[in-house]
């Protein structure tokens, strides 16, 4: 009786390690699809940030390249001549933030200004911190930095104003 189970019970046994391997063969990378728990966005940019842009780049009218939402770590770094613990702790503190907008040279693109859009988050104390040291970094790293207020419209000339003096970047 025992020996004639063994043969159904090697059938399912063989069955079942072909159902696990195709299952881990057929996800995504050959993992289970929870080890990658992502979506893609819908949209890069709020619609104030969408329609700040458009008028900025109407502002620099192919002048410069307008780059959105760039980390910090990818405009400055960490001077060279601390120590290794000191640089990753430098490192550390700007990795993790970005920039709304970065203005670049559109042959080198070498970084000329950046910009912030301060919507109403920017009332909160642990925002303007963050955007004071953000500042900081920028001007000890040689970097003008513009912030604009976010508002239902923007004017071209406006903004044009603030960021040029006739065709030269103003240095603030």
């Amino acid at each position: 009786m025992l020996h004639g189970l063994f043969p159904i019970f090697g059938i399912l046994i063989a069955f079942i390690i072909i159902v696990a391997v195709a299952k881990y063969f057929l996800s995504p990378g050959g993992r289970k699809t929870n080890d990658y728990p992502y979506q893609k966005e819908t949209v890069l940019f709020s619609p104030a940030e969408r329609s700040f842009f458009g008028v900025l780049e109407q502002a620099v009218n192919n002048r410069l390249r307008i780059m959105g939402k760039v980390r910090l770590a990818d405009v400055v770094k960490v001077k060279s001549g601390m120590t290794q613990s000191a640089r990753q702790g430098a490192f550390n503190r700007i990795q993790g933030k970005h920039i709304d907008f970065v203005a670049c040279d559109p042959s080198t693109l070498s970084v000329q200004f950046a910009i912030e859009l301060d919507d109403r988050s920017h009332n909160n104390s642990n925002r303007q911190k963050r955007d004071e040291f953000v500042d900081k970094v920028l001007q000890a790293a040689g970097i003008p930095i513009y912030h604009f207020t976010a508002k239902q419209t923007y004017s071209v000339e406006d903004i044009r104003n603030t960021l040029f003096d006739g065709e030269m970047i103003k240095k603030t």
